[in-house]
């Protein structure tokens, strides 16, 4: 798909010194806080002074503080527009970098849709507390970061792969907008970094599917397939985060209970919308939290709380848009609650379009591993593998 083209200007950044000083004394907490938050921590690494990605992440908090600005003080108004999903807003630092904000305003929408103040994305995503690395098992050369409260998600991209989720941003918008408890990860941001006269780099901003991080005891990354989905599990007693992978979880089943039936339904919606925009190698994302006593069965009381999410049609009504009940809990459009365990999931990486190159590496891996289950499959095969996959691991 022929990506439009973007139209750029450039702007000064605005300045930070007041951002940084309100940031900076916001973020004094006691001595409590910090065991716990270390706690939550354990397999993460700061990227703190002396980390060969400090400089980096550093300026990505500066830019992502005044680009986040620009839609705190210009908040966009009206319908979205093709003029949104084109924009680009480039920030010239005194730095000496430049930070750019692709699509900002249709972003700044889909944040205030799911109820995320830009207060809230600035102080959480600015200077202050540094990011949190992790070492993923996925096979490309990005980068993962997490906020220091594991709320947002931070990768580097390719240009090419920028390129795709602009593409279909406006589909994907459509989407969300169509099924508002979709289980597809909100992207929040794409912008781009060059140092000097340096080579742009990319990166995006989505909502972190396993969050809160303290109570989960297992994480996994569920392609369908089975070559080369094993990971060595961490030795007893480690402190590394690990995300498995199919071959890990082969023996298990997700026990949802009364959820298995919207689960399987929206696996089903969101994956014939990665089917149409012709994508693949997306992974669903599971991790399990057991529930304590005072917490089972909770979701069956009338007399609980329960969040909805902003943007579901009024005129239209929620019966068609496959809505459920969200528990009143953080990050509640990933929360699935089983009779005994809390399950977080999720579907992300929507960036590898099945073009030629992807044909050929199917045609290869057909070769190479003859009557077995590989990844690169057409997006019809990889859709109803995936749902297959959901329907046989859920009871």
């Amino acid at each position: 798909m022929a990506t439009p083209s973007l139209r750029s200007h450039e702007i000064p950044a605005h300045s930070q010194e007041a951002g940084n000083k309100s940031i900076s004394s916001g973020s004094r907490r006691g001595l409590l806080w910090h065991l716990r938050a270390r706690q939550s921590r354990v397999g993460l690494f700061e990227v703190g002074p002396g980390h060969e990605l400090h400089r980096m992440t550093r300026m990505m908090q500066e830019g992502l503080w005044a680009a986040t600005q620009v839609s705190k003080n210009n908040p966009p108004t009206g319908p979205t527009t093709q003029k949104d999903y084109l924009e680009v807003m480039t920030q010239v630092h005194e730095e000496g970098f430049e930070l750019g904000t692709l699509a900002g305003p249709a972003f700044a929408r889909l944040r205030k849709s799911i109820g995320l103040t830009e207060e809230d994305y600035q102080a959480t995503l600015g200077p202050g507390d540094p990011y949190l690395q992790f070492f993923s098992t996925s096979k490309s050369k990005a980068s993962f970061f997490l906020t220091h409260d594991q709320r947002f998600f931070v990768k580097t991209q390719r240009r090419h792969e920028v390129h795709v989720l602009l593409a279909h941003l406006p589909r994907y918008v459509e989407h969300l907008q169509q099924y508002p408890h979709s289980l597809l990860a909100r992207l929040l941001g794409v912008y781009s970094l060059r140092v000097a006269q340096g080579k742009k780099k990319y990166f995006i901003i989505m909502q972190c599917i396993f969050y809160p991080t303290s109570r989960i005891s297992e994480r996994y990354d569920i392609k369908g397939c089975n070559i080369s989905r094993w990971v060595d599990p961490a030795p007893e007693g480690s402190p590394l985060v690990l995300v498995l992978k199919d071959l890990n979880f082969q023996e298990k089943t997700m026990r949802l209970g009364a959820q298995r039936s919207w689960f399987l339904r929206q696996m089903e919606l969101d994956t014939a919308f990665l089917r149409e925009v012709n994508v693949l190698d997306y992974s669903l994302l599971v991790a399990i939290q057991f529930l304590h006593e005072d917490e089972k069965g909770i979701h069956h009381s009338v007399f609980s709380t329960f969040k909805s999410i902003q943007g579901v049609s009024k005129s239209k009504g929620t019966g068609d848009q496959n809505c459920r009940m969200l528990p009143d809990l953080p990050n509640a459009l990933h929360i699935l609650d089983g009779p005994d365990q809390r399950y977080f999931l999720g579907l992300v990486d929507m960036t590898t379009v099945y073009g030629f190159r992807k044909r050929l590496e199917h045609v290869w891996k057909m070769v190479r591993y003859p009557g077995q289950s590989v990844s690169t499959v057409s997006p019809a095969h990889y859709a109803r593998r995936l749902c297959r996959w959901a329907e046989v691991h859920t009871e």
